[in-house]
């Protein structure tokens, strides 16, 4: 295994160093709590803290029985990375409760998980630090990481709920060595969210305190996910009308996992304080504004999903 990138000072950029405090050379420190640094605090992604550490098994594989996950990340790395991630230094950012953690560890990555809510402490504990794994509370636009320190940054469902999505992707490009990739996705289609329900729902339940928005979308789900259980050939319209998230038509899950995919995936659509929609030719722009190449984009899952690469020299 080759050696972790070394912590760096997100607010002047100099080495940390330290155990139980890591402090740099110019007097700033960051503490550990619960064995994790602490280089952020939670802010405007306090709802997912919460949310992850609810449903913190909910999206695992492991858990659900199921490859979703993999299935997911296999297709945003293509067949080239899947098959060469053993021993590879991954920057895993936005890393929630660990779906894709799971899936990157056991391709054989090193991998360093980030993120901005405390979702990290449910991370820590489906997937405990270890030699091929490390956790931190940081911030994607001030990452705690000496500039193009990683072969892949892997960042899924996370990006459309940044402040500014193309800050985020350059921060998460700055990250990528000469000759890896940057691996992401976006959401793209405005239309059918706009036509829903769900939007004014959302205006509401954002400014919701973290338990009550819980509370709030589990009484949604308990009265609407029935409906869309026997909505048949009307999915399309109880889908307009209803703000829940709901999966019948597409994940093979059992009727107790749907409704934990349903609790999850409400809330989270309900309760992000950013989200924002693009084009693939937005997402193109600033890929190739950074100088990366081989860009691939595609439709699927959640919207656009990409993937680039840093050129050699």
């Amino acid at each position: 295994m080759s050696a972790w990138p070394p912590w760096a000072c997100p607010l002047d950029g100099e080495r940390l160093d330290g155990e139980v405090e890591l402090r740099c050379a110019r007097g700033h420190s960051f503490a550990r709590r619960r064995g994790i640094p602490r280089f952020a605090k939670s802010g405007y992604s306090e709802g997912f803290g919460a949310q992850w550490l609810r449903y913190r098994r909910t999206q695992l594989d492991s858990y659900s029985g199921t490859t979703i996950s993999a299935e997911r990340a296999r297709r945003c790395l293509g067949e080239r990375l899947w098959e060469e991630l053993e021993g590879r230094q991954v920057l895993e950012c936005g890393c929630g409760a660990g779906r894709f953690t799971e899936v990157l560890l056991g391709r054989g990555a090193c991998v360093t998980s980030v993120d901005l809510s405390e979702a990290v402490e449910a991370n820590q504990e489906n997937f405990p630090q270890s030699a091929r794994h490390r956790i931190a509370q940081a911030d994607i636009r001030a990452l705690p990481f000496p500039a193009r320190s990683y072969d892949l940054v892997f960042c899924l469902g996370v990006v459309q709920h940044t402040p500014d999505p193309e800050e985020t992707i350059v921060a998460l490009s700055e990250q990528v060595r000469p000759g890896a990739w940057l691996v992401f996705d976006h959401y793209s289609r405005r239309v059918p969210w706009l036509l829903s329900t769900a939007p004014l729902f959302r205006a509401y339940m954002k400014r919701l305190p973290p338990e009550r928005s819980l509370r709030t979308s589990e009484r949604l789900v308990d009265v609407l996910l029935p409906l869309h259980r026997r909505a048949g050939r009307f999915g399309t319209l109880v889908r307009r009308v209803s703000p829940v998230q709901a999966h019948y038509d597409k994940l093979p899950l059992g009727e107790d996992a749907q409704r934990e995919w349903a609790l999850l995936d409400t809330h989270d659509a309900l309760t992000d304080r950013y989200k924002h929609f693009r084009t693939g030719a937005q997402i193109e722009a600033v890929l190739r504004r950074v100088g990366f190449e081989e860009i691939w984009l595609d439709e699927g899952g959640n919207g656009i999903e990409a993937r680039a690469r840093r050129p050699v020299a």
